[in-house]
C-alpha cells in the first residue's frame, strides 16, 4: 500500500479503536503478544537478515542493538503483556466542576488519535509502540528505519495477526513500507491525517522531525548523560555505578556518555576508574572503554586527550568524556552547557550538594546516586514507553500510556444560555 493509503485507513480505524472499552483492548494486546511468539522464527529469520546486512556498515553495539534473539523476543511479549495489568488511560475524569449556573464542567482524558512514529534501529520499538497506542486509544503509524525494516515488518505482520484472531482490523498497527527520506517526510507533513508525531533515533533524525514537521511533533532527545561524582561520594558506589551506565549497554540511550569529577578526590578516583572500565576489562576479555580525557584529567591518567566535541557527543559506544570540575555548581553548569535534557546523576553523600544539584540540573531525569540507565519506561512501572521525551511540554521523560492521552472538556446543562 501507499503511505498515502496507509494514512487513510488509519484515520478512518481510530474511532473504532477510541470506542473500544478496556476489556476488549486487553484481549487484543494479549493476542499480540501470543501471536509475536508464536511467529518468533519468522521474526527470528527477518531480523538475522537486517543483521546480516548491517556487518560492516555499522559499529558492533549498533548491531547488538538490532539484533533479536529468543529472549528479546520473549521480552518484548512480556512488556505488551504487562500494559495489560495497567490502568485504561482513556476516560478518565482528571477534575469536574460545577459553575453557579448549574453547568457541570468535566475534563477527561482521550486518545490522541492516529500517532506516527519514525525510528530507526531497534525492533523492539515496533511492539512497545503498537502496544501503548493500542491501550490508550491511538492507532499507530510505523515508519522503521531500513536497516531494521525486515525485522519491523515481521513484527507487525504478527501483532496483525493477533488483532485479526480477536476480530478487530489489522489496520489499527500499520507500518510504511517506504523507509525512504521521503517517506518519513510524507508523516512529519501529514497535516489531517496525524495527530502527533514521535521520532526514536539518532541527532538527526530529530532535528529533523523537530525542524520539518508540520503535525504535532514530541522532541525525544538524544542521550548525553552525566554523572557526577562529588568530594562526598562513596567511590566504590560510584565506581559500581559509573560501570554498569557506561557499560551494560552503551548503545542505549540512557548510557553515560560524561564523567564530572570532583578535584578533591579526582587524584583518588580517577585511576580507580581506569582499573574498572580500562584494565580490568583488558584482563576479563572485555572490550575496555576509551576514556576522552580533559585537560586536568590528562594530568592524573593516562588516555585521549578530548577533543572540541567530544562533551557534546552521545557516542553509543565504549567511550567516556571525562572531565575535573571544582564543586557541584561547575558541575551543574557544565551540564547546563553541554546535556541534551535527559538523564543525569550525582553520587554524593552530602545532602547539601545533592540538594543543589536536583534543583538546577533542568533534565528530565535527574539521580541521586543511582545509574541512568533506569530512565525506561518498564524501570519506572509504565510498562514498554514510546520514546524518552526531553521537551517540557506535556510530555517529558519516559512516555508511558498517559503520555499518549489528551483530554477534553465535557459540559452538562439544562439548557442555559449566556
Amino acid at each position: 500500500m501507499t503511505t498515502a493509503e496507509i494514512l487513510k485507513g488509519a484515520k478512518e480505524a481510530k474511532a473504532l479503536l477510541s470506542s473500544l472499552s478496556a476489556s476488549e483492548k486487553n484481549k487484543a494486546l494479549l493476542a499480540m503478544a501470543e501471536a509475536l511468539m508464536n511467529e518468533k522464527e519468522a521474526i527470528l529469520c527477518a531480523n538475522a537478515r537486517d543483521v546480516e546486512a548491517a556487518k560492516g556498515m555499522v559499529s558492533d553495539v549498533m548491531i547488538d542493538r538490532l539484533r533479536l534473539t529468543e529472549e528479546r523476543l520473549a521480552g518484548m511479549a512480556k512488556g505488551i503483556r504487562y500494559v495489560t495489568e495497567l490502568a485504561d488511560p482513556v476516560g478518565r475524569i482528571l477534575d469536574r466542576k460545577v459553575r453557579p449556573n448549574g453547568l457541570i464542567i468535566e475534563k477527561v482524558s482521550v486518545p490522541l488519535g492516529v500517532v506516527a512514529i519514525i525510528y530507526e534501529s531497534r525492533p523492539n520499538v515496533t511492539s512497545d509502540a503498537a502496544a501503548l497506542c493500542l491501550k490508550s486509544g491511538n492507532v499507530c503509524v510505523l515508519r522503521s528505519g531500513k536497516e531494521a525494516y525486515a525485522s519491523a515488518h515481521a513484527i507487525v505482520e504478527a501483532l496483525r495477526h493477533g488483532l485479526a484472531s480477536v476480530g478487530l482490523p489489522e489496520n489499527l498497527i500499520n507500518i510504511l513500507d517506504d523507509t525512504s527520506r521521503e517517506g518519513a517526510n510524507a508523516l512529519m507533513k501529514a497535516r489531517g491525517f496525524v495527530d502527533m508525531l514521535i521520532p526514536r533515533g539518532g541527532a538527526g533524525l530529530i532535528r529533523a522531525c523537530v525542524e520539518n514537521a508540520t503535525v504535532p511533533c514530541i522532541e525525544t532527545g538524544t542521550g548525553i548523560c552525566h554523572i557526577y561524582v562529588d568530594k562526598s561520594a562513596d567511590l566504590q558506589k560510584a565506581l559500581d555505578i559509573l560501570v554498569n551506565a557506561k557499560t551494560s549497554r552503551p548503545s542505549v540511550c540512557n548510557a553515560a556518555e560524561v564523567c564530572l569529577v570532583h578535584s578533591e578526590i579526582a587524584e583518588t578516583f580517577l585511576p580507580l576508574l581506569k582499573k574498572a572500565l580500562c584494565d580490568d576489562r583488558i584482563a576479563n576479555g572485555k572490550e575496555p572503554v576509551e576514556l576522552r580525557l580533559d585537560a586536568r584529567a590528562l594530568e592524573m591518567i593516562n588516555g585521549t586527550p578530548a577533543g572540541p566535541r567530544d562533551f557534546d557527543t552521545e557516542f553509543l559506544d565504549y567511550i567516556l568524556a571525562v572531565a575535573v570540575v571544582d564543586d557541584v555548581k561547575e558541575a551543574v553548569n557544565h551540564i547546563l552547557c553541554h546535556s541534551t535534557g535527559h538523564s543525569e546523576a550525582i553520587i554524593a553523600e552530602d545532602t547539601e550538594a545533592q540538594n543543589v544539584f536536583v534543583s538546577t540540573v533542568e533534565s528530565a531525569a535527574v539521580y541521586v546516586n543511582a545509574s541512568t540507565r533506569f530512565t525506561d519506561g518498564g524501570e519506572f512501572g509504565l510498562g514498554c514507553e514510546m520514546g524518552i521525551s526531553t521537551q517540557k511540554l506535556h510530555a517529558r521523560g519516559p512516555m508511558g500510556l498517559e503520555e499518549m492521552t489528551s483530554y477534553q472538556y465535557r459540559i452538562t446543562g439544562n439548557g442555559q444560555i449566556r
